[in-house]
């Protein structure tokens, strides 16, 4: 039941190096082989670096990935749901062979579309400057010299702009202002604007530098440089604004017709990638002149067919061994179809350690129970179960990992549909309120198969307790278990058996008292006598607790004193149970907000703006409630689990299974070797 964890051979594969390519290939295809760097390091068997070629492929890879972006860009693929629906496209071994035939030609068509791309931007880029340029002339078309005309032997012209509206009559006193002694100037307005005045001075060459100073003094600017008149140059950039503007046309159309290779461009995409892992494991390889000697592990249960498919189709030799105590060999866990969907949340936290039992299937039957109870709604379970059920029945390519999680979520959504109808809540008391409001039934409700919390919360509280106790206690047999497998029968009693005692007398102790029964709304209260047994195993357990927690050290005072802080250590199972009250907050969270949703939307009453409201208020309300609270549920079912639970038996530690093998995207082989 707990042993999840599948068992691992190491397997030694030794070949001839001309054989080297197809077997990787076919390891590749497989995916039952995790290579490990090779121990062999002598005069006949080395490593090769093969890092530049490495990232080379990644780098083709990259180049194929872009000109798929870029394709995309321009015309859209399928969309998200439809690939995920529709899942990876499969070829067989022929039609890969093909395909890799025509592998220059396809990073040639990628390099291809990248070019048009670059050349698209850019000039899509150009556009807007050659559109500011038309802009920045658009004063000036009045004006008939060329801009960056300068004046003749004679005589100086300058052009340009003034800050604001400014009248030739002022323009003209200024100057007159700053140099009166000129009186060669004239001065003449080509346009003007409440942001800028166009304006345009002649005078004689020896009054040049005076009047460039003064006109400097009075903040003007030169205008746009033209050789030609501005009107003559304003045309030329029109016409080049319309070229650039056909030929961004023109890159766009040539961009599409590459639609047609899209296929190709995945499947380069697939191919460099899986390239690329390849020779990242043949730099890990041990290798003669003519042999290779390749070393890594596989799952026991495919080691003889990996090794009957090698020896049928190649000269090799192949060894599998087991792995020895000081091996530290990658976990690979398989569990029933209950247990597997939890197998992602036993990862994030750690997979289990050498010698330790898989949790999954613990984890699994807490986990759906744990989440139902705090979200607790039938309505929202049902909806958990169809959404989940139907993502799972059309989506056929989902990663393992999200097609797991989806189970998990179809399993939680059973359990809070069953609390649901326990604790009478479906979409909160909407089937109360919508039978009150518009058919005038108030009698008409969702009646609770057990009890509700919401007028119950103490026994609720006291269930929640329950369920925690319970997990905790399965915790601590998890750990009896593992110590009574590795033979420390001993350990077993003193840091499990003893704690048993404790905890679970002073738990039991405490029902033998009525105040205590009734403040937790129970009906039951033990005899005195069978509370004083409980009582004394409590303090059974406490005097073991005391003297064997520091069994560990010589010394006897010492060992009091660590027995002390190990008794001490009750504080902390009781800061555990407290920690299940959160099952109540949460499970009591989800009811109110439903039903506060409820009696906003029922508050203009039965008619036809009431129903609209309703509606609107229903479904928005809900679908909020929906999703923060199965958000809240998750967190903290998980907070129960990895700091409560696993911190009575799990330690972690181990490190994945991750095998040698083609991680493509868009293609999956037809593989009938497949093991």
């Amino acid at each position: 039941m707990f042993m999840a964890v599948l068992p691992m051979k190491q397997v030694a594969i030794c070949a001839l190096k001309k054989d080297r390519k197809p077997i990787l290939e076919l390891l590749q295809r497989l995916g039952t082989v995790q290579v490990e760097d090779g121990d062999l390091n002598d005069e006949v068997f080395s490593k090769q670096d093969r890092s530049e070629a490495e990232a080379l492929f990644q780098k083709n890879a990259q180049i194929a990935a872009h000109a798929l972006d870029v394709l995309n860009a321009y015309v859209p693929a399928e969309s998200s749901l439809a690939v995920l629906k529709r899942g990876r496209k499969a070829v067989t071994i022929e039609e890969y062979n093909a395909r890799v035939q025509k592998r220059e030609q396809i990073m040639g068509e990628c390099r291809k579309i990248i070019a048009l791309e670059k050349e698209h931007s850019e000039t899509v880029a150009a556009i807007p400057k050659v559109e500011s340029q038309i802009v920045a002339l658009e004063p000036w078309l009045s004006y008939d010299l060329p801009l960056d005309c300068t004046g003749t032997r004679d005589t100086a012209i300058f052009t340009g702009t003034l800050p604001g509206e400014v009248t030739l009559e002022n323009f003209c006193k200024k100057l007159a202002e700053y140099i009166p002694q000129t009186e060669k100037v004239d001065e003449q307005i080509i346009s003007t604007s409440p942001q800028q005045t166009c304006i345009f001075v002649v005078c004689a060459r020896s009054d040049a530098a005076a009047v460039e100073d003064t006109l400097r003094k009075m903040e003007f600017a030169k205008p746009p440089m033209t050789s030609v008149n501005p009107a003559e140059a304003a045309k030329g950039l029109k016409q080049k604004k319309e070229q650039l503007s056909q030929h961004v046309e023109e890159l766009e159309q040539q961009i599409k017709s590459c639609a047609s290779q899209r296929a190709d461009f995945e499947f380069a995409v697939d191919y460099f990638r899986a390239r690329a892992e390849k020779y990242s494991v043949i730099s890990r390889l041990s290798q003669s002149r003519c042999t290779f000697v390749l070393k890594g592990y596989t799952p026991e249960k495919d080691a003889k067919k990996l090794k009957d498919t090698l020896e049928s189709r190649f000269d090799v030799i192949v060894e599998s061994t087991e792995p020895t105590e000081e091996e530290d060999a990658p976990v690979l866990l398989q569990n029933n179809t209950f247990a597997a969907p939890v197998e992602p949340v036993v990862k994030s936290y750690s997979l289990p350690g050498k010698g330790e039992l898989d949790p999954s299937v613990l984890v699994a039957c807490f986990y759906y129970v744990l989440f139902g109870m705090m979200l607790s709604d039938a309505a929202y379970g049902i909806i958990m179960v169809v959404g989940c059920a139907l993502a799972l029945s059309k989506f056929k390519d989902l990663a393992d990992g999200v097609r797991k999680t989806l189970k998990m979520f179809f399993y939680c959504g059973i359990s809070t549909t069953v609390f649901g109808f326990l604790f009478g809540s479906f979409f909160g008391d909407a089937v109360n309120v919508i039978a009150t409001t518009f058919f005038n039934r108030p009698d008409i409700k969702l009646p609770a198969l057990w009890f509700e919390p919401i007028n119950r919360p103490m026994k609720m509280l006291a269930f929640c307790f329950a369920v925690g106790i319970l997990h905790l206690f399965v915790g601590l047999g998890a750990k009896l278990y593992m110590y009574i497998k590795r033979g420390h029968v001993l350990d077993g009693i003193c840091d499990v058996v003893f704690w048993y005692m404790l905890v679970g007398g002073a738990i039991a102790y405490l029902f033998s008292f009525s105040s205590f029964t009734s403040m937790m709304s129970l009906s039951y209260t033990m005899p005195s006598q069978a509370g004083s047994v409980f009582g004394w195993i409590a303090i059974a357990g406490a005097v073991g607790i005391l003297l064997t927690a520091g069994r560990d050290s010589r010394n006897w005072f010492k060992r009091i004193l660590k027995g002390l802080y190990g008794v001490y250590g009750i504080t902390g199972y009781l800061s555990d149970i407290l920690s299940y009250s959160r099952l109540l907050a949460l499970g009591l969270a989800t009811s109110v907000i439903a039903t506060v949703f409820n009696k906003m939307g029922s508050m203009i009453g039965n008619s036809i703006p009431g129903v609209i409201v309703f509606i609107i208020v229903f479904i928005i309300g809900h679908t909020m409630n929906l999703a923060i609270n199965a958000l809240g549920a998750y967190v903290h079912t998980n907070r129960l689990q990895f700091v409560e639970f696993f911190g009575k038996f799990y330690e972690g530690g181990g490190r994945e299974f991750n095998p040698f093998a083609a991680h493509t995207k868009y293609y999956k082989f037809k593989e009938e070797q497949r093991l």
